[in-house]
């Protein structure tokens, strides 16, 4: 039997599908709704952003976010016909995640 590397993918498919149902609505409230309607100053958002835990909170968010997004985006790409790009489809996508990651990852730390 061949070893294969998609239980990782999987994983981290579902990873990101909880992280997007259960965690990016409360940050699109708390960072989008909530300083537009004062329930947070502008000031303690930046300080708060400024904490390891929640750059951790936010880099986990949004990396597993673009891993859930390549891993959908490649299958519905296969679905649609371009099977035929065989080996190239996969790399683009997690290709791309990973790009998103290590941007993000530099953002961050910038803060």
């Amino acid at each position: 039997m061949s070893k294969s590397n998609e239980p990782a993918f999987w994983s981290l498919f579902s990873a990101g599908g909880m992280v997007a149902a259960f965690f990016v609505p409360v940050t699109l409230l708390l960072t989008g709704i909530g300083v537009r309607a004062s329930w947070i100053l502008e000031d303690e958002l930046f300080s708060l952003i400024r904490h390891p835990f929640t750059r951790l909170y936010l880099f986990i968010l949004i990396s597993l976010c673009l891993f859930h997004w390549a891993h959908r985006f490649r299958y519905v790409a296969t679905d649609i016909g371009l099977k035929r790009l065989g080996i190239i489809l996969p790399v683009v996508c997690y290709g791309v995640a990973i790009i998103g990651e290590l941007v993000t990852l530099f953002l961050l730390l910038r803060l």
